[in-house]
């Protein structure tokens, strides 16, 4: 899956981990109620790779939160981002990176991708996101359709892009469960699993489910994707109830007869408990204003709206309610209800002190969102809508974690975060900027300078293979 360099990392990594049981306490830790049932039964194997300490030098940091530091320094180690500055220790045996002319970031966070669900090469075998068996599918995870070997992943890590969200498509009302993951490819999905990082709902209302299961069956208009989830939120509040019940009736030393667990519903009263966070595929304002309804009507939380064309005209509304907005810089008008779709609508978002979020839904786009960005960031400038380089990263990386629930671990630079940091070649709002080096947990997995070093996947590898022989 990854070069020899990085093979060796991976190795030491996995010896490590199988003296350790192969997980940290946390994820020892069965997540269990008095009802037994498993609520982590994929839990992260993800170990990070062991590193040197490294001190870069000399660079404008913008540090993810709105800060900027000119001639600045930023210290990696163990792991962990431990001082950043206009001056910071050097520990003894520490890698020394100087960066004049150069800018540092944390990496970039994608919210909204589906490498590895429908990955590269595109193939019908290979198209593994959408479950089209029924418009409300809770039950599948997105993680069992990922195939780590995608190409996409070392291309997304050449942008910048530290972490991604992958999700199942958005052909159903109820799409399945999201997983957010490290982008460091390895052999499996569990080792690659964010860790702790919460679960993500995927849901999608508007055309794509009108448009997939009209002729199956229903819904087939709005109206009915609404009825839709009320339907399916009803069944999962009453679900919910049965087995707060029965836990009850067992811890005050009752023996009642288990309800019956349907796997769907316990995604949806996971929602319901708080514990997973809804992704929701929505385009047009007054979508999003009834699904906030919905929302309220059933006390649940939709975390983001994704592509969300038209978030600029209630971007009143989405600050109220605290839900993020995932956006494209300027695609609109490829179907009716993008067609109100404007390049301010990023800027318009920001400026109304909402979430605002660039996300790419693209194997292409994920490769470079630092421009995806810097189009949004110069559209409001335009419209006279003045926001910072440093607020508009935010964008990318803190505005993103805090909707995938990892904020608390990464997005932004501050002492004692994930050392998730890219070394950008230039201004990375510049079309010319290159992601020079980029850290995961404080080790340097990509170096633009030394293509040897640079991870292939396995099918990529044989490909290559196959082609010199040839």
């Amino acid at each position: 899956m990854l070069n020899t360099k990085h093979k060796l990392g991976l190795a030491l990594a996995v010896s490590v981990a199988l003296l350790t049981g192969c997980s940290s306490d946390k994820q020892e830790e069965k997540q269990k109620s008095v009802t037994g049932i498993d609520k982590n039964p994929f839990p992260s194997t993800y170990q990070k790779i062991d590193s040197k300490p490294i001190v870069i030098t000399n660079v404008t940091i913008l540090d993810g939160i709105g800060g900027k530091i000119e001639d600045g320094e930023i210290l990696l180690k163990d792991g962990l981002i431990v001082e950043v500055g206009k001056s910071v220790s050097s520990p003894s045996g520490a890698i020394e990176i100087d960066g004049e002319g150069k800018w540092v970031t944390p990496g970039i966070i994608d919210n909204h991708s589906h490498l590895g669900v429908y990955p590269s090469p595109s193939t019908r075998s290979h198209a593994d996101g959408n479950e089209v068996t029924s418009p409300v599918t809770p039950e599948v995870w997105a993680e069992h359709s990922i195939w780590p070997q995608d190409p996409g992943f070392q291309r997304a890590l050449a942008g910048g892009v530290t972490s991604l969200q992958i999700l199942p498509g958005s052909a159903n009302l109820f799409g399945g469960r999201s997983v957010t993951v490290k982008n460091l490819p390895n052999r499996t999905i569990q080792d690659m699993k964010f860790p702790e990082a919460p679960y993500g709902i995927k849901m999608a209302c508007g055309e794509n489910p009108k448009r997939v299961y009209g002729e199956k069956g229903g819904p087939m208009t709005r109206m009915g994707n609404v009825a839709g989830y009320r339907k399916a939120w009803a069944e999962a509040q009453e679900y919910r109830t049965k087995w707060t019940d029965y836990e009850s009736e067992v811890k005050a030393g009752g023996s009642p007869k288990a309800p019956k667990r349907d796997i769907g519903l316990d995604t949806l009263a996971g929602v319901l408990d708080g514990d997973i966070i809804v992704h929701m595929h929505c385009y047009r304002a007054d979508d999003m204003g009834t699904m906030m309804d919905v929302m309220k009507e059933f006390n649940y939380k939709i975390g983001t709206f994704h592509h969300a064309v038209e978030s600029y005209k209630i971007a009143d509304k989405l600050a109220e309610n605290k839900v993020c907005s995932a956006m494209w810089a300027d695609w609109w008008g490829f179907k009716m209800e993008a067609y109100d779709g404007i390049k301010e609508n990023i800027p318009m978002v920001h400026a109304a002190n909402a979430c605002a979020i660039v996300h790419s839904d693209s194997d292409l786009g994920i490769q470079r969102l630092n421009q995806e960005a810097a189009k949004a960031w110069a559209d409001g400038k335009r419209a006279g809508i003045d926001i910072s380089q440093a607020d508009a990263w935010q964008w990318l990386s803190a505005n993103p974690a805090k909707s995938l629930g990892i904020f608390d671990k990464t997005g932004s630079l501050e002492e004692g975060k994930n050392a998730d940091v890219v070394l950008w070649s230039a201004d990375p709002f510049s079309t010319y900027a290159q992601a020079d080096k980029v850290f995961i947990d404080g080790a340097m997995v990509y170096d633009r300078s030394n293509p040897e070093s640079w991870p292939v996947s396995d099918f990529e590898l044989g490909q290559i293979a196959e082609g010199d022989a040839k």
